[in-house]
């Protein structure tokens, strides 16, 4: 997919228009992905599995441990993006060890403050994933995405 997509914005396709009657270069980008969280781990280099799989939060992630089955949850940690006065924000009886929320989410990341994050890690168009200072610690950076 990624060789797909650097295809049509570097190069384009010759595409045919039938209302020109004739044939024109497409060009395209991919812009967004709304709701494909596995694929946004792929095209953004982000590991989407973990503690730290959230992109926003990064490592002030509320995700938590399961007892019996050691896997990673972030049961409740979606309350903290709600409007101050939800009603779900104060309700102790459906969510984690009867909290309200309380705390501001994480405030995103500007695009110069991203580049700052990821300009030191290495480029790399292979399958293998790079051994990435703070990976696991700090971030889920696997390795910087080519676009």
């Amino acid at each position: 997919m990624v060789d797909e997509l650097l295809q049509l914005w570097n190069d384009g396709v010759i595409t045919y228009d039938a209302s020109k009657k004739q044939n024109f270069r497409l060009r395209a980008a991919l812009m967004w992905i709304i709701n494909d969280f596995p694929t946004y781990g792929m095209l953004s280099r982000w590991s989407t599995a973990g503690k730290f799989a959230c992109p926003i939060c990064m490592n002030k992630s509320k995700a938590f441990s399961l007892k019996n089955g050691r896997k990673v949850t972030w049961f409740d940690c979606h309350r903290q993006f709600l409007p101050y006065n939800h009603v779900l924000r104060r309700n102790k009886k459906a969510f984690y060890k009867s909290r309200i929320e309380n705390k501001d989410p994480r405030q995103r990341l500007s695009g110069e403050q991203v580049y700052e994050m990821v300009s030191s890690i290495p480029k790399s168009t292979g399958v293998r994933i790079c051994n990435v200072i703070g990976h696991g610690h700090s971030h889920n950076m696997t390795k910087r995405s080519i676009f």
